[in-house]
């Protein structure tokens, strides 16, 4: 659905700093060689770039980065750039690299407090990892470049110094374009934590007008631990009103998306949860 709602163009720049088996890049490359292949395949240069440059994924667990490694190469990307970094370290030294952050940080991780890189804890300071990467993306990203991350409920809402200082960034200093709340068992059986995903672009001047909420209750399995196969599924809804935002303006606030003024948010101290504006 992430890969869906950015859709990549043949020429991006694509990380994910904390790639594990490197899902996201794999469905990125899957996407591309579906929905652009003459494009891409048919142009040495745009071949090679996919081959060799496009795809960068980080981890600190050198198991998971043979699998991540691995995964790409099954997926036919030759040479993918998949590397052990700890990406909130002073030894992750990218800025203003790629033009595609598509990530799922590790919530509560492990956290070496000494080794945070500086410039990360001038946005927020603070040890919590969900919101040093998000610090962490606005870094990575060019001008122009796009993010969707999934951040657990507590980014939305919390209300530490740090918690509203990274959301204040995103939206007075970014674009932040949607938030979509996600229902607790989407990563059951692994984790029970309620999420959801920001897309936001990085301009480095402002430019959030209208924010899109959407309230995704289903997503094609049960929300249990058996996550069987279901009927019910917002996700084909979610990317059909994503891409034609412009007819959200008249929706309701007690409908499942809706529209919210930028300056709305800004009196209720940046709270992006949806419960707050429905």
């Amino acid at each position: 659905m992430m890969v869906e709602l950015m859709d990549p163009s043949a020429d991006e720049i694509i990380c994910d700093p904390a790639c594990g088996t490197s899902g996201f890049l794999v469905a990125a490359g899957e996407y591309l060689k579906e929905k652009r292949k003459e494009e891409i395949f048919y142009d040495r240069q745009k071949k090679d770039h996919y081959m060799n440059h496009m795809f960068h994924g980080y981890d600190m667990d050198r198991t998971m980065l043979r699998i991540g490694a691995m995964n790409m190469m099954t997926h036919g990307i030759d040479n993918p750039y998949i590397e052990y970094r700890d990406s909130l370290s002073d030894q992750n030294p990218d800025k203003d690299m790629y033009t595609l952050v598509l990530a799922n940080p590790p919530f509560k991780g492990s956290l070496d407090a000494e080794s945070v890189s500086g410039d990360l804890l001038k946005v927020c300071k603070t040890k919590k990892t969900e919101l040093l990467f998000l610090a962490l993306f606005l870094r990575m990203l060019k001008v122009g470049g796009r993010c969707a991350c999934i951040v657990p409920d507590g980014v939305l809402f919390g209300s530490s110094t740090a918690h509203k200082a990274i959301r204040k960034e995103i939206v007075e200093n970014q674009r932040l374009e949607a938030v979509i709340s996600m229902p607790s068992g989407v990563f059951k059986p692994y984790a029970g934590v309620s999420t959801a995903i920001l897309i936001f672009t990085k301009t480095g001047h402002g430019g959030t007008d209208q924010v899109w909420f959407y309230d995704m209750t289903a997503d094609g399995f049960s929300l249990d631990d058996k996550r069987t196969p279901c009927a019910d599924n917002d996700i084909p809804d979610i990317i059909e009103r994503f891409k034609n935002l412009d007819k959200e303006a008249e929706r309701k606030r007690t409908e499942k998306s809706f529209l919210v003024p930028r300056q709305e948010i800004a009196d209720n101290g940046y709270d992006l949860s949806i419960n707050k504006y429905k």
